[in-house]
């Protein structure tokens, strides 16, 4: 039997033993093409904390939609605050559009303005629905279910930048996301069917799709067309939802600044320092990657 000094050792894949050398056998020239992190991105901290804050920004504005329904509950919104509200968010939503959105023609306006008029009349026509949609359910059921819901809601929300792609493209692509949307409209249901009269449903229901539907979008135009204005727009967002919770419950206060305390500096310093025990390893044995599409 011939010796392995006889033969040198040629790497291959699929081409059986090689005379002198067992199946597995390898030498030092196998690890010679090995790259190490080839594809792991360095992440600077500043910029990591400065990305958290688009998740603090939405987080705040779910903390402003529950405690406008808690302001509702309690009798101290009544039907025309309500309706005005709805309509400033409406009219800020289209300026906000119309001043940042690079290509918005008439055309494109003409149908934001169509489709705001259907989705409105449609709601106020299934109002009355929706008020007697849970009367025989009780209401501490209703408010579990309802606080389910909204964290639900904020697990599968989306909270990348790419929320919208584009003016008009309001259809999210994944399944998390319609979850998501949809766990906040029952929530909506849920509260606006225990107020008193069915304005206030239709109000409270507006109000709160408004801000679940438009809300990404619009701060998507914002962080588009101004990074800077964008930080000033979340950090003014968060200050005023602190003001807001505290006069409420001072409980929720601490609550709610622990948990941006947490994502804005405790996951980021979290996220930086686990890169460091990033391993990655690239090398011949790696699946081949098509590089054209086998469809064409």
């Amino acid at each position: 039997m011939d010796s392995p000094t006889n033969h040198k050792w040629r790497k291959v894949a699929y081409g059986g033993m090689q005379p002198g050398f067992d199946d597995n056998h390898t030498d030092e020239s196998f690890l010679e093409d090995m790259i190490m992190n080839a594809n792991v991105v360095k992440r600077d901290l500043v910029k990591v904390i400065l990305d958290a804050v688009s998740i603090s920004q939405y987080l705040c504005v779910v903390a402003l939609v529950v405690l406008v329904w808690t302001y509702t509950l309690r009798s101290i919104f009544s039907e025309q605050s309500l309706l005005l509200l709805d309509i400033a968010l409406l009219g800020w939503g289209f300026v906000v559009v119309l001043l940042t959105a690079e290509m918005l023609s008439y055309e494109l306006l003409l149908n934001y303005i169509l489709r705001t008029s259907f989705f409105i009349t449609g709601l106020y026509i299934l109002s009355p629905i929706y008020h007697t949609l849970t009367r025989s359910i009780s209401s501490d059921t209703i408010w579990a279910l309802t606080a389910s819901l909204v964290v639900l809601h904020l697990f599968l929300h989306n909270y990348s930048s790419s929320t919208a792609e584009a003016p008009g493209a309001l259809e999210f692509s994944t399944l998390t996301n319609n979850i998501s949307l949809n766990v906040s409209i029952v929530a909506s249901l849920l509260v606006a069917s225990r107020l008193p009269s069915r304005l206030h449903v239709f109000a409270i229901v507006l109000f709160s799709l408004q801000v679940f539907l438009f809300a990404p979008f619009v701060s998507y135009c914002i962080k588009k067309y101004s990074f800077r204005l964008h930080m000033c727009f979340s950090l003014g967002l968060m200050a005023v939802t602190m003001i807001f919770v505290y006069h409420l419950h001072q409980l929720l206060f601490i609550l709610l600044l622990s948990i941006l305390v947490f994502v804005n500096l405790v996951c980021p310093y979290w996220l930086i320092r686990i890169q460091e025990y990033k391993f990655e390893i690239n090398g011949p044995w790696d699946e081949a990657k098509l590089c054209f599409n086998i469809t064409e």
